[in-house]
C-alpha cells in the first residue's frame, strides 16, 4: 500500500532531505579531492556536475517519490513498469551494501568522539588509536551502536526521522558554521582560502579534473542512490519538488565547500610543510590521523576536536539513518510491517557490516564496488523515467499541484541524455583506472581493487535481480502493508 505518512512541514521534509545527503563524504572526502585536484579549478568542475548530475536526479527522485508513494523498487515498477523491478532492485541493492559498511564509518566516528571528550586522544597518539582499533572487536561494538541509534529513529517512522532532523541538522550546521570561522581566523589560514578558492584554469584542460568533480557530486549529494525516493514517499501531495531538490543540491554543496575551508585552514596553518602528506593519507588517515594531530597543536584544541567529531558522527548517523530506512521501506512495501521490517534490516546490516568492521580489506572493497555501482543506479533512474515519458513527468508532477519554481525541457535533455551519457563514461572511467597499479590483476575478482571484483559481484547481483525481476514486481504491486503505513 501507498505510504499515507508525511511531513509536518516543507522545513521537515527538507531537513531530513539534507541529514540524507550531508555525510562523512562532505566533511572527510571532499576536502581531500578538491585539494588532491587543483583546488579551485576542481570548484569549477564540482559546480557544473552540481547542474547536470546531482540536481537533475534529484527532482527526478523527488518526482518518482511524489507520483508514486512508494519505495525504490514500488516507484519502478509503478513509473517505469513491472519490466524494470529488477532495476529498482539493484538501486535498492546498492544502498542497502552501502548501509552495510556505512555504520562501521559511523562506528569509527563515535569511537572517535568518545577518545576525544574523554580526552584518550591527549594521552595517546590519534596514529596508534587508529592502528589498534580499526579492524578489531571494538569496532563490531562501535559499528553495532550506529546501527542501534539509527534503528530507534526509524522504529518511529517519518514522525521519528523528522523529530531528529531538526534538532541535528541545525545543530551539525552551525558546528561546522563555528569549525571554519574559528579554522579562517589561524594565523596562516589564508593560505588554504587561497588554495581552495584560486582557479588555475589550464587545470580544467585536465579530463580527470572533471570525473573526480563529478564522482564527489555523485557520493556527497546522494543523488540517484533512491534515498531521496525514499523520503519523497512522505511528501504532502502540494509540496513542490523542484525547489527542493535546489535547496538540497546547493545546502549539501555548502556544507561541503564549509568542510573544506575548515579542514585545508587548518592544515595551512598548523602545518603547511606536510600538506601534501595530510592531504594524500586517505579519507580514514585524513579524519582519523592527521586531523586530532593538528587540532592537538592549536588553542583549544581538544575542545574543537570534540565539536568536529561531533559533527562528523551526526553527519554519519543521519545518513546512516536514511540508508536503514530505505532498506526498510522496500520490506514494507512488500508487506511487512514495519517493526518485522526494521528488524530485518537492522539485523542484515549488523551481520554483513561486522565483516566490515573486522576486515579493513572487505571495507575498501564494498566501498569500491558499490561506489561504482552507484553510477549505473544514476543510469536506471534516467531509463525508469525515459519509459514513463520525460515530458510527462515534468509536466503532470514536477511542474504540477505545489510547483513553486517551474522546470523547463532543458531537464528532459539532461536526463534522457547526459546523465545517462555521464554514468557510463564515469563507470567505464573508474573501472579502467583500476588496472592502473597492477595491470595483470585487473581481471581478478579476489583483488581490493579490481574491474573483476566488480564484474564478479555486479553479474551475481544482476543474474539474480533479473531472475526474481516477476516476483519483485508481484510483491511489490501487491502493496499487501498490513496498514503500517496508515
Amino acid at each position: 500500500m501507498k505510504a499515507t505518512e508525511h511531513f509536518s512541514s516543507r522545513w521537515g521534509l527538507v531537513l531530513a532531505t539534507l541529514g540524507m545527503a550531508v555525510g562523512t563524504g562532505n566533511i572527510w572526502r571532499f576536502p581531500r579531492v578538491a585539494a588532491s585536484n587543483g583546488g579551485g579549478s576542481f570548484l569549477v568542475a564540482w559546480l557544473v556536475f552540481l547542474l547536470i548530475w546531482s540536481i537533475p536526479l534529484m527532482i527526478l527522485e523527488f518526482s518518482f517519490g511524489k507520483k508514486a508513494r512508494r519505495g525504490v523498487i514500488g516507484s519502478f515498477v509503478e513509473m517505469g513498469g513491472k519490466r524494470l523491478a529488477w532495476m529498482g532492485g539493484w538501486v535498492a541493492l546498492c544502498a542497502t551494501a552501502i548501509m552495510f559498511y556505512y555504520s562501521v564509518v559511523a562506528g569509527w566516528c563515535l569511537r572517535y568522539l568518545w577518545a576525544a571528550l574523554s580526552g584518550e586522544l591527549g594521552r595517546r597518539s590519534s596514529e596508534e588509536l587508529w592502528t589498534s582499533f580499526a579492524g578489531s572487536p571494538g569496532a563490531v561494538v562501535t559499528h553495532g551502536a550506529a546501527v542501534l541509534l539509527a534503528a530507534s529513529v526509524v522504529w518511529f517512522g517519518v514522525k521519528g526521522i523528522e523529530k531528529v532532523a531538526k534538532v541535528i541538522i541545525p545543530t551539525l550546521l552551525g558546528l561546522v558554521v563555528i569549525l571554519a570561522i574559528r579554522a579562517v581566523t589561524l594565523p596562516g589560514a589564508s593560505a588554504g582560502l587561497e588554495f581552495l578558492f584560486k582557479p588555475h584554469w589550464p587545470d580544467l584542460a585536465k579530463p580527470e579534473i572533471w570525473l573526480q568533480a563529478l564522482t564527489q557530486n555523485a557520493w556527497d549529494t546522494g543523488a540517484g542512490w533512491g534515498l531521496i525516493v525514499t523520503y519523497a514517499i512522505y511528501m504532502r501531495m502540494k509540496e513542490d519538488v523542484s525547489l527542493n531538490a535546489f535547496l538540497i543540491g546547493f545546502g549539501n554543496n555548502s556544507v561541503s565547500l564549509l568542510a573544506g575551508i575548515m579542514v585545508l585552514c587548518t592544515v595551512f596553518a598548523i602545518n603547511p610543510g606536510a600538506s601534501s602528506e595530510i592531504v594524500g593519507a586517505g579519507n580514514e588517515g585524513l579524519t582519523f590521523v592527521w586531523m586530532p594531530q593538528l587540532f592537538a597543536q592549536m588553542p583549544a584544541g581538544q575542545f574543537f576536536m570534540i565539536l568536529f567529531f561531533l559533527a562528523l558522527s551526526f553527519a554519519a548517523l543521519t545518513s546512516q539513518i536514511s540508508l536503514l530506512e530505505l532498506a526498510t521501506r522496500g520490506l514494507i512495501d512488500a508487506g511487512w510491517k514495519r517493526s518485522t521490517a526494521l528488524l530485518a534490516a537492522a539485523s542484515a546490516g549488523f551481520g554483513f557490516g561486522s565483516i566490515s568492521a573486522l576486515n579493513m580489506d572487505v571495507f575498501s572493497n564494498q566501498d569500491w564496488v558499490w561506489g561504482v555501482g552507484l553510477m549505473l543506479s544514476g543510469f536506471f533512474f534516467a531509463i525508469a523515467a525515459l519509459r514513463y515519458g520525460l515530458e510527462k513527468l515534468r509536466t503532470e508532477t514536477i511542474n504540477g499541484e505545489g510547483c513553486d519554481l517551474p522546470i523547463g525541457r532543458w531537464w528532459t535533455i539532461l536526463i534522457g541524455v547526459v546523465v545517462p551519457l555521464e554514468a557510463v563514461v564515469l563507470m567505464v572511467w573508474w573501472l579502467f583506472q583500476a588496472g592502473g597499479s597492477d595491470p595483470s590483476g585487473w581481471l581478478s575478482p579476489f583483488e581490493v581493487y579490481s574491474a573483476g571484483t566488480v564484474f564478479a559481484q555486479f553479474a551475481v547481483a544482476l543474474a539474480v535481480l533479473l531472475l526474481a525481476n516477476r516476483w519483485l514486481a508481484r510483491k511489490v504491486s501487491r502493496g499487501q502493508d498490513l496498514g503500517e503505513a496508515r
